[in-house]
């Protein structure tokens, strides 16, 4: 496997550019191989290759870099590996917990063992590399056992074509540290590939009556509510009330309530996370499986 500026001579090589900023091809140094496979986050394609729909970026890279193989890293929603020829879609894996800091070596790493030393097809080491991922993430620990002690279930994506699914980003945003986190959480969101319904943005400050209204509006659109409870704030309450009648999911993210005054949440099903990424994943996750 290939990070960094080392200047690669080789009959097969993986080459992941790891840098979200700033990323370099292969071959800019000189590097060459007889097989070479790119394993590349969508948004280090996007810079890379000046495209921003999918298969674009595939074609570039197996015409510009002569990448044998190209496996295009979507985040929650899986990947995408390209033979050339064949696209196929690979899952990602559901995990309780979601521990993210190295889960993109794991990926490479793994692929690179069973594509380049075992000789596996691509699709196929794409999706050990994926639950392999999964197991990191719920785990958090390495190394990676030789047969996974559990499988994960594949996430079940809503049909390819249709609108983006939509989520409602429930919190109190009264301080700079609250307003803050609902705008970096906005930002996360749009970037996992979510539409985002954000009071605070979409509708902004008015009277009561007309804001109130225009929320339960843009909430009632919306595949998945996403609702910070720290402070268990009033107006956010009640949007996730209203959600629980409406058939709609909540996720609920708190890290400091006790669980006797999230009783309600937890009887009615909502999914109750502590961990900041956990609960994000979940949300975009149920988002995509609607």
């Amino acid at each position: 496997m290939v990070e960094g500026d080392a200047i690669v001579r080789a009959q097969r090589a993986v080459y992941d550019p790891q840098n979200p900023l700033r990323p370099v091809t292969f071959t800019a140094n000189g590097s060459s191989a007889r097989e070479l496979a790119y394993v590349i986050n969508s948004s280090e394609a996007a810079l890379l290759t000046g495209f921003t729909d999918e298969s674009s970026q595939l074609s570039w890279l197996h015409t510009n870099e002569k990448a044998t193989v190209v496996v295009l890293k979507q985040g929650p929603h899986g990947a995408l590996a390209s033979d050339g020829t064949t696209v196929t879609r690979i899952p990602a894996f559901k995990t309780e917990e979601v521990w993210p800091i190295g889960s993109g070596d794991v990926f490479s790493a793994v692929f690179a063992h069973f594509w380049g030393a075992c000789g596996y097809a691509p699709e196929k080491a794409a999706e050990i590399a994926s639950q392999s991922t999964a197991y990191y993430c719920d785990n958090s620990v390495l190394p990676i056992p030789a047969s996974l002690p559990q499988a994960y279930p594949a996430l079940q994506l809503s049909a390819s074509g249709g609108p983006k699914r939509r989520l409602y980003l429930a919190g109190p945003f009264f301080t700079v540290s609250q307003h803050w986190l609902i705008d970096s959480l906005r930002e996360t969101f749009i970037k996992l590939g979510l539409e985002v319904f954000s009071p605070i943005h979409d509708v902004g400050n008015g009277s009561p009556s007309k804001v109130a209204k225009a929320d339960l509006a843009g909430l009632e659109k919306c595949d998945v509510v996403f609702a910070v409870c720290d402070g268990l704030d009033a107006g956010t309450l009640v949007e996730v009330g209203y959600a629980i009648a409406k058939g709609i999911p909540v996720v609920a993210f708190t890290q400091i309530e006790q669980s006797d005054d999230l009783t309600m949440l937890i009887g009615t099903g909502c999914n109750v996370q502590r961990d900041l990424v956990t609960a994000a994943y979940h949300a975009v996750w149920t988002a995509l499986e609607r």
